[in-house]
């Protein structure tokens, strides 16, 4: 749904349509996001149209990208711890 938004304002029918859900799983899904600060809605008359807050998105971004250079470092410090393991197994033996 957010990759959808991203792309524009959609209503709730635009953005159920391509998905394997009910309608009322569509909003719980939407609520969570609007609750979160990444989606915002309005309702003129009978429809509801949805948008992405780019703000949100953004810290949500730098977030992602946070949690991602963490692992990385991790995975690095493990790629080394194995290396040096492997070359003291090759010397001893």
């Amino acid at each position: 749904m957010v990759e959808r938004l991203a792309r524009g304002p959609a209503s709730v029918s635009e953005l159920a349509a391509p998905l394997p859900m009910t309608m009322s799983a569509v909003v719980q899904h939407l609520k969570v996001l609007e609750a979160s600060g990444l989606v915002v809605s309005e309702k003129t008359g009978r429809v509801r149209t949805c948008r992405v807050e780019p703000l949100a998105l953004t810290a949500a971004e730098r977030w992602l990208n946070d949690r991602r250079q963490s692992v990385e470092r991790g995975l690095d410090r493990l790629g080394a711890y194995l290396e040096a393991t492997r070359s003291e197994e090759e010397t001893s033996q």
